[in-house]
């Protein structure tokens, strides 16, 4: 791993370490179903666990989180230190989904649940409560795919002989 490569991997651990603080600090402080309004109908703090994946998909399937989470995370790692290379967009989405996903694994292996809390209302619409890691894999999963259209127009230029 070069010193370019550090800093995205410190981002990843920023992720992760929010993510586990504020987990820590939920648990610690909320009961269960336990709300406290930010901002009146728009957030809220509620204290929440999930045993699934996205919008409590896959519930109780904690060995298949397993076994995806660690292909994912190899993946990841693999992506960084090969194709994503002196591509920073890149790099700074691949970095938000490994910490991510690494955030959220850490709950699945010592908690059997995930530990959600962000609790939204868009347009009078109750979304899904979620975490820290989980608003960092949506970030990711949006600077990916701007960094490919953005590596998919290079390329088209590239081959039309534009530069």
């Amino acid at each position: 791993m070069n010193g370019g490569n550090l800093l995205y991997y410190l981002l990843a651990l920023f992720v992760i370490l929010l993510d586990q603080w504020t987990k820590w600090l939920i648990v610690k402080s909320m009961s269960i179903g336990e709300s406290v309004e930010v901002i009146e109908n728009f957030l809220y703090i509620t204290s929440h666990r999930n045993t699934g994946a996205a919008w409590g998909m896959l519930e109780g399937r904690l060995w298949f989180f397993y076994i995806i989470t660690v292909i994912v995370v190899i993946g990841i790692v693999y992506y960084m230190q090969t194709e994503a290379k002196n591509k920073p967009l890149m790099q700074v989405s691949l970095a938000f989904l490994l910490g991510g996903a690494i955030g959220n694994f850490i709950d699945r292996i010592f908690r059997k649940e995930v530990v959600d809390f962000i609790n939204t209302y868009i347009f009078s619409y109750d979304f899904p409560i979620f975490n820290i890691a989980d608003a960092a894999l949506t970030i990711g999963v949006v600077l990916l795919m701007i960094a490919m259209i953005i590596e998919d127009r290079k390329e088209k230029e590239l081959l039309n002989g534009k530069n």
